[in-house]
C-alpha cells in the first residue's frame, strides 16, 4: 500500500465477581445491567445483558463502536438488538467501557487511557460471570462494528475455544503493517491515548502477536461472518451520520481479508454491501443477516 493511502487511512481512522445485578434504567423488564469486577483493571465494568428466557442458553457477545458506548452510540442505543433478541435462545451481553482500547490488553498503562486489560476482561472474566450468573452453555460468539470489528476477530483469534464464530461488521482485521499501524494507531490517539502503551514499538512484535491477517489459520473450524459495504449512501443508511470514506476503505479491508481467509480454505461468510455508509442501519442489518450463522454455530 503506498504511503499516500495510508495517510489517508490515518486521517480518516482519526477472575471476576458480579458486583450488581440492577434494572437497566428505561429498558425492558427483560434488559438487565451486570456489572462485574475486573482484577484485571481494578474496576467495575458495566455490560448491558439481554438475557435468553431459559437456562442453557448460549451467549453472543456484542462490542461496539470507538466510544464504547460511554458516548451514547451503540447497540443499545441506535438497533433494534432488544426486540430482535427478545426471542432468541441466546444471552446477549454488551460491555460499556473501551473507548478507542481496540479491546485489547495494553502493556503499560496510560495517563490517558488508562489502565487496559479488555483481553483477559472479555476472554476470561466476563465469561465467567456471564456464565455463572446466567447458567449457559458455555458455547460463546463474538461480533464487533468498526473499531471493534477487528478486535472480535483477534479476540477469537487470541481465547483459542471460547468464541466458536466471529463476526466483523465494516472493519480492518489486520494490525501490523504500515497501514494496520495507522488505522490502529489512529483510534487510540483520536482518545489521546499512546499507541506505544498499547502494544509496543508500531508494527512490532505485540501489534504482531495481534494482526488477524498473521494469525488467520487459528480461525480455523470456527463460523466467521465478514461485512462492509460500498461507502455509497442508500436506503441502508439510518441512525448516525454516513462515513462514505471510512466505509470505503472497511469494505476494502474487508474484502482483502475474507481473500486471504479463502487462500487459506478457511471459507468466511462474505457480504460486500452495494450500498450503505458506516451508519447503524447498516449494522443492525448486519446483524440481522449474521445471526442464523452464528446462531449454528453456538446451538441457538
Amino acid at each position: 500500500m503506498t504511503a499516500s493511502k495510508i495517510w489517508v487511512l490515518l486521517v480518516c481512522a482519526v477472575a471476576a465477581t458480579v458486583v450488581a445485578v440492577r434494572p437497566a434504567a428505561a429498558a425492558p423488564a427483560e434488559a438487565t445491567v451486570l456489572d462485574v469486577y475486573s482484577p484485571a483493571m481494578d474496576r467495575v465494568v458495566s455490560n448491558r445483558v439481554i438475557p435468553a428466557a431459559n437456562a442453557g442458553a448460549p451467549t453472543l457477545y456484542l462490542l461496539t463502536g470507538a466510544g464504547g458506548g460511554q458516548d451514547g452510540i451503540s447497540w443499545w442505543d441506535d438497533t433494534d438488538v432488544r426486540e430482535f433478541f427478545a426471542d432468541k435462545n441466546v444471552n446477549v451481553v454488551m460491555p460499556i467501557g473501551g473507548a478507542f482500547t481496540l479491546y485489547t490488553d495494553w502493556i503499560a498503562d496510560d495517563p490517558i487511557a488508562g489502565r487496559n486489560k479488555w483481553q483477559t476482561y472479555l476472554t476470561r472474566e466476563l465469561p465467567a460471570a456471564v456464565d455463572a450468573r446466567f447458567a449457559t452453555s458455555g458455547r460463546d460468539a463474538i461480533a464487533g462494528v468498526s473499531m471493534s470489528a477487528g478486535s472480535a476477530i483477534d479476540l477469537a483469534i487470541q481465547a483459542g475455544d471460547r468464541y466458536s464464530a466471529v463476526a466483523s461488521y465494516s472493519g480492518c482485521p489486520w494490525t501490523s503493517d504500515a497501514a494496520g499501524v495507522a488505522m490502529a494507531g489512529a483510534v487510540v490517539l483520536r482518545g489521546g491515548g499512546n499507541p506505544a502503551n498499547m502494544w509496543g514499538a508500531p508494527g512490532g512484535e505485540v501489534w504482531r502477536a495481534h494482526d488477524p491477517y498473521l494469525h488467520a489459520e487459528r480461525l480455523r473450524g470456527k463460523t466467521v461472518y465478514l461485512s462492509a459495504a460500498s461507502g455509497v449512501p442508500g436506503i441502508i443508511d439510518r441512525n448516525g451520520l454516513p462515513s462514505p470514506v471510512i466505509e470505503a476503505i472497511a469494505s476494502s479491508c474487508t474484502g482483502a481479508y475474507a481473500d486471504h481467509l479463502n487462500r487459506l480454505g478457511i471459507a468466511p461468510i462474505h457480504v460486500d454491501r452495494p450500498a450503505g455508509s458506516h451508519t447503524w442501519g447498516q449494522f443492525q442489518t448486519d446483524l440481522h443477516d449474521s445471526w442464523p450463522h452464528l446462531a449454528r454455530a453456538i446451538g441457538a
